[in-house]
């Protein structure tokens, strides 16, 4: 799993895909946004949350359809089907590869681009803690549409159609306790569902990817 996992890595940097794409595109949201609602630092504080949890939310979209595409297409899928290592082992690799070059450095970028939005600064650590607690969820519910998509012609559009409404759970968790805690109000019900989320996508999402992979690669 470490060798496929640093594998995965090296060819997420190569092909310019990974971490690079999504924090221009969060960027890239940020920035617009204060122009499109005007200079009202009160207007901004309150949509931030939204706004940042939406941002980083779409960043992790970009690059979902590669999670299996370009094995698929080189005949290395196949191969690793083969392989001794267990699907669901496969699936949660390419889950944690995809988080690593794309959450990870969007939760990191988080607090920087904040201050575009004028994020209050109690909400800061919120913010954070949430997209660690997130992201891995959108990583995994993910790699869990890109195994049904696998080997299908125009394939990002549908996986993009069927991961959205299971990413909202997510994104209403994250951006409310990010609201609250810019209120002054307590956030750990929200981060705890936010940590429930993650850890059954963790438990069940990769037997259902390698259920799905097994059906497409028949």
């Amino acid at each position: 799993m470490i060798r496929l996992l640093a594998r995965d890595l090296r060819l997420a940097v190569r092909a310019g895909g990974g971490f690079g794409l999504a924090l221009a595109f969060f960027l890239i949201v940020c920035v617009l946004i204060p122009f499109g609602v005007g200079p009202s630092s009160g207007i901004l504080g309150q949509i931030a949350p939204g706004v940042l949890w939406v941002g980083a939310l779409l960043a992790c979209l970009l690059s979902l359809d590669r999670i299996f595409a370009t094995d698929h297409e080189d005949g290395s899928l196949e191969l690793l089907a083969t392989a001794p290592l267990p699907l669901e082992a496969l699936t949660l690799t390419k889950a944690a590869a995809h988080w690593l070059t794309t959450g990870l450095p969007l939760t990191l970028a988080a607090p920087i681009l904040a201050l575009l939005l004028n994020l209050p600064m109690p909400a800061y650590g919120t913010l954070i803690l949430s997209l660690a607690l997130g992201t891995p969820a959108l990583s995994m519910i993910g790699a869990f549409g890109a195994a049904l998509t696998v080997g299908l012609k125009r394939g990002g559009l549908l996986l993009s159609l069927l991961v959205l409404p299971l990413y909202i759970p997510t994104l209403i968790f994250g951006a409310d306790a990010v609201r609250r805690a810019a209120e002054g109000q307590g956030a750990t019900t929200p981060l705890m569902l936010l940590a429930l989320i993650t850890l059954g996508s963790l438990a069940i999402l990769p037997f259902a990817g390698a259920a799905a992979l097994r059906m497409n690669l028949r």
